[in-house]
C-alpha cells in the first residue's frame, strides 16, 4: 500500500459494516432447528401466554455481513436443571451465511411451565455490540 495514502482513502477501504434489521418478533409457528425454512409470525407481541409448544422470539435480516460471527443469547427467568439449579443463559455463536441472510432467535415453552414464567431477554451481538434485542414476558394462562 502506498504510504502517501490519505486517512480518508484508508477509511473507505475498510470492511463494510453489516446492516441488521429486525423483521418480526412475537409468537411463531412451530420451528425445526434443522429446517432451512424459518417459522412464520403468528402474532406480534412481547407478552406470551405460557402454553406448551408455543414458539416465541424474533427474526432479523442481516445484509453485508457474510462470514462474520454473530453472538446470540437467551437469558431466561430461571429455568432449573435436573438438580434444581438455575441453568445459565442459552448462548452461542453462528456465522452469517450469506450477504442477505435471515436469522431466527427464539425458544419454545415446555413442561414444567412454572420455571419459564417471567421476563426473557434475547439479543444478538456483532463485534461486541448489541445489534438486536427484545424482551418477552411469559405469563401464566390464568393471567
Amino acid at each position: 500500500m502506498d504510504e502517501t495514502c490519505s486517512e480518508d482513502q484508508t477509511d473507505t477501504m475498510a470492511k463494510r459494516k453489516p446492516k441488521i434489521r429486525m423483521r418480526t418478533f412475537g409468537i411463531y409457528t412451530q420451528w425445526e432447528s434443522k429446517s432451512r425454512t424459518l417459522p412464520k409470525i403468528s402474532e406480534v407481541t412481547t407478552r406470551v401466554s405460557a402454553i406448551v409448544d408455543v414458539e416465541f422470539g424474533f427474526i432479523v435480516n442481516v445484509t453485508g455481513g457474510k462470514n462474520q460471527e454473530l453472538y446470540y443469547c437467551i437469558d431466561h427467568p430461571g429455568i432449573l436443571d435436573d438438580q434444581g439449579k438455575r441453568r445459565p443463559p442459552f448462548d452461542g455463536t453462528v456465522y452469517i451465511k450469506k450477504n442477505d441472510w435471515d436469522f431466527y432467535l427464539g425458544d419454545t415453552i415446555w413442561e414444567p411451565i412454572d420455571d419459564k414464567l417471567g421476563n426473557w431477554h434475547m439479543w444478538l451481538e456483532l463485534d461486541g455490540k448489541v445489534v438486536a434485542e427484545k424482551k418477552f414476558e411469559l405469563v401464566s394462562v390464568e393471567d
